[in-house]
């Protein structure tokens, strides 16, 4: 999937700032997954300044070299809103610098106070960094992949797989790292690790702990109907959006300390 889109984005965007941009949002997209929140951040400001670059070179056909910093963000972003609206995409013109914006003012305020409100700050502002570096991502993709907005979007789930370390997969058999977790969160970490594969009974039965195996189908029962983290299409079962969350937030992707 990686290769196939910056193939397609080099064949109409400067091929070093394509790969620039995709090595960022990949290891910001990694950094979260793995906990690494506030790396999340860094890595969502380098995916700024390549992405600020492509949009100098489509608008005047040239762009500020790496080896050298950027323009202040606040001129450029005057500049592309000027630009002829009969010419550029209003994308190209407001909504991606504006949307670049808001990364870069997370990633330079990431220390800074905030209220005690029983939130994370970390989690919050990585969580919005990813979002927002998913949607330019997924704009540019829309504009030079001819495709659609719901196109773009899948496209960009697909680039990077999520990942789970508390999961070691051996020769196709997923082992989970942490013999605390009940058969319900058992499941929804296979699910997590499985994406868009999805997996049979049949499969998450045999990766089961064996005294989990007489619940299964209970839990994956509550996790399909009760708690919308999973659906089942009659054949496998696949994670939600909201499954992922769940996954993500109650940090059941790392593996178990060891004592």
């Amino acid at each position: 999937m990686r290769s196939t889109v910056e193939g397609q984005l080099s064949s109409k965007l400067e091929p070093k700032l394509v790969k620039e941009l995709l090595d960022a949002h990949a290891e910001a997209k990694r950094n979260f997954y793995l906990g690494g929140l506030r790396l999340s951040a860094v890595e969502g400001g380098r995916f700024c300044e390549a992405a600020f670059r492509l949009l100098q070179d489509v608008t005047e056909g040239k762009h500020t070299p790496l080896s050298k910093s950027l323009p202040k963000t606040d001129a450029l972003i005057l500049q592309l809103s000027n630009l002829d609206a009969s010419k550029f995409n209003d994308s190209i013109r407001l909504h991606i610098p504006r949307s670049l914006r808001l990364v870069y003012d997370i990633r330079n305020k990431r220390d800074t106070a905030h209220l005690t409100d029983g939130i994370d700050p970390n989690l919050q502002d990585a969580t919005l960094v990813v979002t927002v570096i998913d949607w330019v991502l997924a704009e540019f993709i829309r504009l030079y992949h001819n495709v659609t907005a719901n196109e773009a979007s899948k496209i960009v789930n697909g680039i990077v797989k999520r990942v789970a370390p508390v999961v070691q997969d051996f020769n196709g058999f997923l082992k989970i790292l942490n013999p605390k977790l009940g058969v319900s969160d058992h499941c929804a970490v296979l699910l997590y690790q499985r994406g868009d594969d999805g997996a049979t009974y049949d499969e998450l039965e045999g990766w089961a702990r064996p005294k989990m195996r007489r619940n299964l189908q209970r839990a994956l029962d509550t996790l399909v109907d009760d708690k919308d983290f999973a659906h089942f299409d009659g054949m496998r079962y696949f994670i939600t959006r909201h499954g992922e969350q769940y996954v993500e937030l109650k940090s059941l992707i790392s593996p178990a300390q060891l004592t």
